[in-house]
Protein backbone atom coordinates (compact mmCIF):
# COMPACT_ATOMS: atom_id res chain seq x y z
CA UNK A 1 0.00 0.00 0.00
CA UNK A 2 1.25 3.47 -0.83
CA UNK A 3 0.35 6.59 1.18
CA UNK A 4 0.87 10.19 0.05
CA UNK A 5 0.51 12.75 2.86
CA UNK A 6 -1.48 15.89 2.07
CA UNK A 7 -0.49 19.53 2.53
CA UNK A 8 2.36 20.13 4.97
CA UNK A 9 2.25 16.63 6.46
CA UNK A 10 5.10 14.11 6.53
CA UNK A 11 4.94 10.29 6.77
CA UNK A 12 7.64 9.07 9.18
CA UNK A 13 8.82 5.58 10.12
CA UNK A 14 9.97 5.67 13.76
CA UNK A 15 13.45 4.26 14.40
CA UNK A 16 13.15 1.61 17.12
CA UNK A 17 15.71 1.44 19.92
CA UNK A 18 17.70 -1.75 20.40
CA UNK A 19 16.18 -4.20 22.87
CA UNK A 20 19.59 -4.94 24.41
CA UNK A 21 21.65 -2.02 25.70
CA UNK A 22 25.46 -1.92 25.70
CA UNK A 23 25.65 -3.40 29.21
CA UNK A 24 23.60 -6.43 28.13
CA UNK A 25 20.43 -5.28 29.90
CA UNK A 26 17.23 -6.28 28.10
CA UNK A 27 14.54 -3.60 28.21
CA UNK A 28 10.93 -4.88 28.11
CA UNK A 29 8.42 -3.19 25.79
CA UNK A 30 6.50 -1.73 28.73
CA UNK A 31 9.57 0.18 29.94
CA UNK A 32 10.67 1.55 26.56
CA UNK A 33 10.18 5.20 25.72
CA UNK A 34 8.57 6.28 22.48
CA UNK A 35 11.15 6.78 19.71
CA UNK A 36 12.25 10.33 19.02
CA UNK A 37 14.04 9.60 15.77
CA UNK A 38 12.50 8.64 12.49
CA UNK A 39 13.02 8.34 8.76
CA UNK A 40 10.96 10.42 6.33
CA UNK A 41 9.08 8.06 4.00
CA UNK A 42 6.97 10.60 2.07
CA UNK A 43 6.14 14.32 2.11
CA UNK A 44 2.98 16.17 1.10
CA UNK A 45 2.58 18.90 -1.47
CA UNK A 46 3.59 21.73 0.90
CA UNK A 47 1.98 24.47 2.95
CA UNK A 48 0.39 27.48 1.27
CA UNK A 49 1.29 31.02 2.36
CA UNK A 50 -1.18 33.93 2.49
CA UNK A 51 -0.75 34.57 -1.25
CA UNK A 52 -1.49 30.96 -2.21
CA UNK A 53 2.16 30.22 -2.98
CA UNK A 54 3.54 26.80 -1.94
CA UNK A 55 6.22 26.95 0.77
CA UNK A 56 8.82 24.24 0.00
CA UNK A 57 9.64 21.55 2.58
CA UNK A 58 12.83 21.65 4.64
CA UNK A 59 12.88 17.85 4.83
CA UNK A 60 12.90 15.32 2.03
CA UNK A 61 12.30 11.61 1.60
CA UNK A 62 15.06 9.59 3.29
CA UNK A 63 16.03 12.26 5.89
CA UNK A 64 16.57 11.14 9.49
CA UNK A 65 14.66 13.47 11.77
CA UNK A 66 14.20 14.28 15.43
CA UNK A 67 10.55 14.44 16.48
CA UNK A 68 8.60 15.01 19.70
CA UNK A 69 7.82 11.94 21.84
CA UNK A 70 4.07 12.43 21.78
CA UNK A 71 3.38 14.20 18.48
CA UNK A 72 1.67 13.16 15.28
CA UNK A 73 -0.92 10.56 14.43
CA UNK A 74 0.05 6.90 14.71
CA UNK A 75 -1.02 4.62 11.86
CA UNK A 76 -0.28 1.02 10.89
CA UNK A 77 0.29 0.00 7.27
CA UNK A 78 1.09 -3.62 6.35
CA UNK A 79 1.89 -4.37 10.04
CA UNK A 80 4.45 -1.52 10.25
CA UNK A 81 4.02 1.49 12.51
CA UNK A 82 4.23 5.00 11.06
CA UNK A 83 3.52 8.56 12.16
CA UNK A 84 1.94 11.36 10.18
CA UNK A 85 2.96 14.78 11.47
CA UNK A 86 3.16 18.34 10.27
CA UNK A 87 6.53 19.60 9.11
CA UNK A 88 6.42 22.35 11.76
CA UNK A 89 6.33 19.60 14.45
CA UNK A 90 9.68 18.20 13.31
CA UNK A 91 12.40 19.30 15.72
CA UNK A 92 15.41 18.87 13.44
CA UNK A 93 17.24 16.87 10.78
CA UNK A 94 19.96 14.44 11.89
CA UNK A 95 23.04 14.54 9.67
CA UNK A 96 25.39 11.54 9.66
Amino acid sequence: MKIQPLGDRVLVEPVKEDEVKKGGIIIPDTAKEKPQQGKVIAVGSGKLDDNGKVIPFHVKKGDKILMPKYGGTEIKIDNKDYLILREEDILGVIED
